[in-house]
């Protein structure tokens, strides 16, 4: 059971790390897919805590740092669609900055 789990786990940050480089149009995308690592890699480390080490105190640690991670994304996201008006990685420029 723990063993498919694992695997199953895998298998969802992998997908992550194939759509985080295969959807280079949107930002939205890239935000979504980094959700789903941090998902996934949160779903392995509570499983490996649970049955290892009984300390739930790192767990609170990773979710402190996926919320930041989420916040400061969201936000970049909120600051490229009030200047530039869509969030396409195509229509940023070095030249407007």
């Amino acid at each position: 059971m723990n063993l498919s789990l694992t695997i199953l786990y895998m298998i969802m940050f992998f997908s992550g790390i194939g759509s985080l480089c295969l959807n280079r149009k949107h930002i939205m995308m890239s935000l979504l897919s980094l959700e789903l690592m941090i998902l996934s890699l949160f779903c392995m480390f509570s499983l490996f805590l649970a049955m290892e080490l009984n300390d739930m105190y790192m767990l609170m640690i990773l979710l402190t740092f996926s919320v930041c991670e989420g916040v400061m994304g969201l936000s970049s996201l909120i600051n490229l669609i009030r200047s530039h008006g869509n969030d396409q990685l195509l229509s940023l420029s070095l030249k407007t900055c």
